[in-house]
């Protein structure tokens, strides 16, 4: 059975934990205590020199990263519809992996941190990443259901849970009725599994 180390609250662990249950995969969940720095611990960098979750073991075989995660996940267990074997819909995919380590982190996410556990951030830049990446992201799911194409593929569940959770960030989607849809329909997927709702103490 796989192993998923990982943060409740964490967007980059829930990712992962959305694609298992949409492959269908039996998993268990490893809760890591971040708060007590469980993920600092030797035992924890050995399966992540980082220290960073998430991180999975898939009877001994240890893959860290949400996205490389993910691409381990499609390849091993997925078909050609998660992550295409062509060269222009795979470089579609990588792109919006690209986006959700670059637009995604800097944006909705970090504007997430500061609002829930009150990172030494710029709140309003963050902000302002994020409304720049809606933007875009509004005008390209005018014309197509999916991020990557006509079919949801990995680049769909790496956008999926910051973006769906941007409000906890004080980022509205309300502006975007494409993006609101696009999100939907990935929870319109057979195997969806919500992120935990954030605690009400944290966000106070």
């Amino acid at each position: 059975m796989i192993k998923l180390y990982r943060h409740e609250l964490s967007g980059h662990a829930h990712r992962v934990e959305l694609f298992l249950s949409l492959l269908g995969l039996d998993h268990e969940l490893v809760d890591v205590d971040l708060m007590s720095g469980a993920h600092k611990t030797n035992a924890f960098r050995a399966l992540n020199s980082f220290a960073q979750l998430p991180v999975i073991d898939d009877n001994g075989v240890i893959v860290s990263d949400s996205n490389a995660i993910l691409v381990y996940l499609a390849k091993k267990y997925g078909n050609q519809t998660w992550l295409p074997e062509d060269a222009v819909k795979a470089a579609q995919v990588q792109r919006w992996l690209s986006i959700a380590a670059g637009p995604v982190a800097f944006g909705p996410a970090a504007a997430r941190l500061v609002t829930l556990f009150k990172a030494p951030l710029d709140h309003e830049r963050t902000k302002s990443i994020a409304y720049a990446l809606f933007d875009v992201m509004e005008q390209e799911l005018a014309t197509r259901d999916w991020l990557a194409g006509a079919d949801a593929t990995i680049a769909d569940v790496a956008g999926y849970s910051y973006i769906a959770h941007a409000p906890e960030g004080d980022v509205s989607l309300e502006p975007y009725p494409h993006l609101r849809a696009w999100l939907k329909r990935i929870e319109d997927l057979p195997g969806f599994v919500a992120m935990k709702a954030t605690p009400i103490a944290l966000a106070a």
